[in-house]
């Protein structure tokens, strides 16, 4: 009796000691990690994709969405957000009055920046609609002198200037080609006629003539008319200011005709589609160009990897602009990041500071917002594709 009392006495305590202890506590449940707060950055660009010379304003668009993808990678920081780089795309065939009514679209689209035009006709016009607007914009290829001497503080050229280009091509073809006389055709677009002008100025200082000058439009294909009355003045060299897509059939009709002279022209056809659009006319060493831009010692190998990269990614082989609408887009994102905004006025001062080194090479601005040392890359072709005879500074 005894021990029963006693093993109750002890069940009663152990029951007593359980109702007594306190639970512990299950862990805490990991905290959700906090999405970092992103900054949505809209970027404009405008090109021809459609009409004549698509093919450069597609080149060029696909340069700007390399390094929009690129940017995006990266995961760049602004004002303590990530930054999220948007391309807004619009389409100008290389028309005026259709540059304007896109710059329109991406000035009430809020853009944060813009990367073009790539025609001088195009880009002047909508250059003052930017201007208006407080915005930055960004010329991959825009040669006209007349774009950067406006006066507009947010007006940037990746490229040298048609002062630079029309005079060097017209010294090159006396001094080079041992050209005597020459003839002069121009389109009669902004750098069509503005190159041909500085080609003209260039021949006639080195001691050349200038023996005609004609003019045609950039939707042309019939040039009978203005050969037949070039090829009654024998000239050495025919120039023609204007875009491959007017260059390549007017080639053809100048062998038509019999015109064996040498045929020059600014970056307008210095382009990989020129071989295509002339077809059998285009023999070897006929053609000479200058691109407005060029690489050379260590910078060529990093080109090389960009146009490979390009041809991977787009099956299509570099144009002429592409790569200098990668570089715009990359200092204009590196400006942003230095002012630590993306309000065009406050990251504005250091654009105009920039020094950037890209697949073009050294990227900053003088006062005017013109490249500083730009390069032109002399070319004719041979096999049916471009060779580098020089780069000149």
């Amino acid at each position: 009796m005894q021990m029963k009392l006693k093993l109750a006495v002890i069940a009663a305590a152990v029951v007593l000691a359980a109702c007594g202890k306190k639970e512990e506590a299950a862990p805490a449940a990991a905290a959700p990690a906090e999405t970092p707060a992103t900054l949505t950055v809209k970027i404009g660009h405008v090109g021809p994709t459609s009409g004549a010379i698509a093919h450069l304003g597609k080149d060029n668009e696909n340069g700007a969405r390399m390094a929009i993808e690129e940017l995006n990678a990266a995961k760049l920081t602004i004002d303590g957000k990530v930054a999220v780089f948007e391309l807004l795309a619009e389409d100008d065939a290389a028309d005026p009055r259709q540059g304007t009514a896109a710059a329109q679209k991406l000035i009430d689209a809020n853009v944060n920046g813009v990367i073009g035009h790539l025609n001088s006709g195009t880009t002047i016009p909508a250059s003052q609609l930017y201007h208006s607007a407080g915005l930055v914009q960004i010329s991959p290829s825009a040669t006209n002198p007349t774009y950067t001497r406006q006066g507009f503080p947010g007006v940037f050229r990746m490229v040298a200037d048609d002062v630079h280009l029309g005079s060097t091509l017209g010294k090159y073809a006396v001094e080079t080609l041992g050209a005597k006389s020459v003839a002069v055709i121009d389109d009669r677009t902004a750098y069509g006629q503005g190159v041909a002008d500085e080609f003209e100025k260039g021949v006639k200082a080195a001691g050349g003539t200038v023996v005609g000058r004609e003019f045609t439009n950039d939707k042309a294909t019939d040039f009978n008319a203005i050969l037949t009355s070039i090829r009654a003045k024998k000239p050495d060299v025919v120039f023609f200011g204007g875009m491959d897509a007017v260059a390549g059939p007017m080639i053809r009709q100048m062998k038509q005709l019999g015109i064996e002279a040498k045929f020059m022209g600014g970056d307008g056809i210095c382009t990989s589609e020129l071989p295509k659009l002339a077809g059998d006319a285009m023999s070897d060493e006929l053609v000479y160009c200058a691109e407005a831009g060029g690489v050379e010692g260590d910078q060529v190998a990093v080109m090389e990897k960009f146009r490979a990269d390009f041809k991977a990614k787009y099956g299509a082989d570099v144009q002429v602009y592409a790569p200098y609408v990668y570089d715009a887009v990359h200092v204009m994102a590196k400006a942003m990041v230095a002012a630590n905004s993306i309000d065009p006025q406050t990251y504005l001062p250091a654009l105009k500071a920039i020094n950037h080194t890209g697949v073009t090479g050294n990227i900053a601005f003088d006062e005017k917002g013109d490249i500083k040392n730009g390069a032109l890359t002399l070319m004719t072709y041979k096999g049916g594709a471009r060779t580098t005879l020089a780069v000149i500074r």
